[in-house]
C-alpha cells in the first residue's frame, strides 16, 4: 500500500470488503447517541461490520467532564488513555483504522481526528457509514474481536488545537476564521437540545457538517468542499482557521473534509460550544442580535 493510499482520509466499501481479515487493517465503530448513551453498544452488538471493534464516545473517545463545565462535554481523553485504548485495539505504526458510524461519519470524524492527533497517518472513515456498507449488501456479524496488543507509540499534539482564549483573542484582532458545524438552528439560537445557553460565538461562520455530505451520505468530491469553505474563510490562511461544534465531535467532520478539500492545518476548538458557555462572561449571539 502506497503512503498516499494509506494516508487517504476515506476509504470505499469495497476497499473495506477487500480487507476484512487483514490484520494491518483495523475497523472501528463509533455509533452513539447522546440522548441514550447506551444505544450505540446495543447496537454494535446487534450486528457491526465483521471484526469491528466498539468505541465509546463519552468513556472512551473523551475524557470525563469538569465538575464546572470547562473544557465542553466531550474533552479530549488524555495521551496515556488513548494510547492504551489505541493498543488494546491491536494498532501499531502501520495499522490502516477505519472508522464508522450510522449517521455520516458526524460521529466517526472524531476517532479519525483523535488518531491524527496521536500521530498515526493511517487513519481514515467509511465513506458512506454504516448504510452504505448495507446497501452494498454486506454483511454484518456479532463477533467479538480479540486482537494481539498492538505497539502503537502516540506523539500527541500532532493536530492543531485551540481554547477559549485564543479564540477570544484571534476573533478580536480579526485574525481567526471560526467555523461552526452545529445545524443552523442550533447557532441561529432558535433551539439547543443539548447545551445550557442558546446561540453561537460572535464573529463565528456556521458550516453546517452535512453540507460535507452528498445525497448519497457522502463526502462532496474535494474541489466541492474547496468551494464550500473557500466562500466561508476567502483567502484566510488555513493556520487562521478554527473549527468548532457542539462540544468538539462534529467539528471533526468539518477538519475531515478540509482535509479531503486540501485544505490542511485548521485548528480543533476542543471544548467547543459547551465550553465557551460555561463562562457567563464570555459574549453570545443569536440571529435576534
Amino acid at each position: 500500500m502506497s503512503d498516499v493510499s494509506r494516508e487517504s482520509p476515506i476509504v470505499t466499501v469495497e476497499e473495506l470488503a477487500g480487507h476484512l481479515g487483514d490484520p494491518d487493517w483495523i475497523v472501528v465503530d463509533c455509533r452513539f447517541d447522546l440522548m441514550v448513551p447506551d444505544a450505540g453498544r446495543l447496537a454494535w452488538e446487534e450486528g457491526h461490520i465483521p471484526g469491528a471493534f466498539f468505541a465509546d464516545l463519552d468513556r472512551q473517545l473523551a475524557a470525563p467532564v469538569a465538575p464546572d463545565g470547562a473544557g465542553g462535554r466531550h474533552p479530549l481523553p488524555a495521551p496515556d488513555d488513548a494510547e492504551r485504548l489505541l493498543r488494546s485495539w491491536g494498532v501499531n505504526e502501520k495499522s490502516r483504522v477505519v472508522a464508522y458510524d450510522d449517521m455520516g461519519n458526524a460521529l466517526a470524524g472524531r476517532l479519525w481526528w483523535m488518531l491524527r492527533w496521536m500521530g498515526h497517518r493511517g487513519a481514515a472513515v467509511l465513506d458512506g457509514a454504516l448504510p452504505a456498507w448495507l446497501a452494498a449488501g454486506r454483511a454484518l456479524s456479532t463477533d467479538t474481536p480479540v486482537p494481539a496488543m498492538g505497539s502503537f507509540e502516540a506523539t500527541p499534539g500532532s493536530m492543531p488545537v485551540i481554547e477559549a482564549e485564543a479564540v477570544v483573542a484571534g476573533l478580536a484582532a480579526g485574525e481567526l476564521s471560526l467555523l461552526d458545524a452545529r445545524a443552523a438552528s442550533r447557532f441561529a439560537g432558535e433551539v439547543e437540545p443539548i447545551d445550557k445557553r442558546a446561540g453561537h460565538v460572535p464573529g463565528a461562520t456556521n458550516t453546517p457538517f452535512d453540507a460535507n455530505l452528498g445525497a448519497d451520505k457522502c463526502f462532496r468530491a474535494p474541489e466541492e468542499l474547496q468551494a464550500y469553505y473557500r466562500a466561508a474563510i476567502g483567502a484566510t490562511g488555513m493556520n487562521r482557521v478554527a473549527c468548532m461544534c457542539g462540544s468538539g465531535v462534529t467539528a471533526c467532520h468539518t477538519l475531515l473534509a478540509l482535509e479531503i478539500a486540501g485544505l490542511h492545518g485548521a485548528a480543533l476548538y476542543t471544548g467547543s460550544w459547551s465550553d465557551w458557555i460555561s463562562d457567563d462572561a464570555r459574549p453570545i449571539a443569536t440571529n435576534n442580535d
